[in-house]
């Protein structure tokens, strides 16, 4: 039992193995990011999160390294990060398959499966895109991220549903926030248009309804 708390510093990892699973996962997380970018569709695209996607394969790389098969070495590394509170929320399911995919991909590169790493990136990568392709073939609306904010009248239904089912195929309440103190409220909504040529005459119409202000209309990078 001693002899297994004195080996707990002890890496048996070469420094020219560690390079090389570092350099898969790295390779591998890359891969990853562009298949993200390549199949992304919903709005407000993050550039941080692709970033994310690559360092972490090869953290995770890294910390399968570090633990090897010491027991007491993993105990401690669970400990130690389970201080870490992450706040940040997930709006995208498919984000979250993305999270895991780099996490397992840097598990296998920091295991030395570079082989069974490089595979399972272009395999799954493939599936991946062939999801993409086959969503894009089903349906070519597209999916934008609508902002403003309103001040309640007292009315049952508010104002803007009307207009909302007007020109949107499907509309989704993501996020309500009050700001203020009149009562104010931001909302956030993901809409799919039953024609987006029509978009213009969508804001028009919300900026004449009384309460309603400060109208954002995004689709990725671009604002209407």
């Amino acid at each position: 039992m001693l002899e297994d708390f004195q080996n707990i510093l002890v890496f048996t990892t070469s420094t020219g193995e560690l390079i090389r699973n570092l350099s898969v996962s790295l390779i591998c997380g890359y891969l990853i990011s562009l298949i993200y970018r390549i199949t992304y569709k919903g709005p407000g695209y993050s550039v941080t999160f692709v970033h994310s996607i690559v360092l972490l394969s090869m953290i995770t790389s890294v910390v399968i390294i570090v633990i090897g098969n010491n027991l007491a070495r993993a105990f401690g590394l669970v400990g130690a990060m389970s201080i870490v509170r992450f706040r940040t929320a997930v709006k995208e399911t498919r984000d979250i398959v993305y999270i895991f995919f780099g996490l397992t991909i840097g598990m296998a590169a920091g295991v030395g499966l570079h082989k069974l790493a490089f595979l399972c990136t272009l395999f799954v990568g493939l599936i991946l895109y062939l999801f993409s392709k086959y969503s894009l073939t089903e349906s070519q609306q597209k999916e934008y991220l609508l902002q403003f904010s309103y001040t309640p009248d007292g009315k049952k239904t508010p104002p803007y549903i009307p207009v909302m089912e007007k020109y949107c195929r499907r509309h989704k309440v993501i996020n309500v926030k009050s700001v203020g103190e009149d009562d104010m409220l931001e909302l956030s909504y993901y809409t799919k248009f039953k024609d987006v040529t029509k978009s213009q005459d969508f804001i028009r119409e919300l900026q004449n309804i009384r309460g309603v202000q400060y109208i954002n209309l995004f689709f990725d990078e671009e604002q209407f």
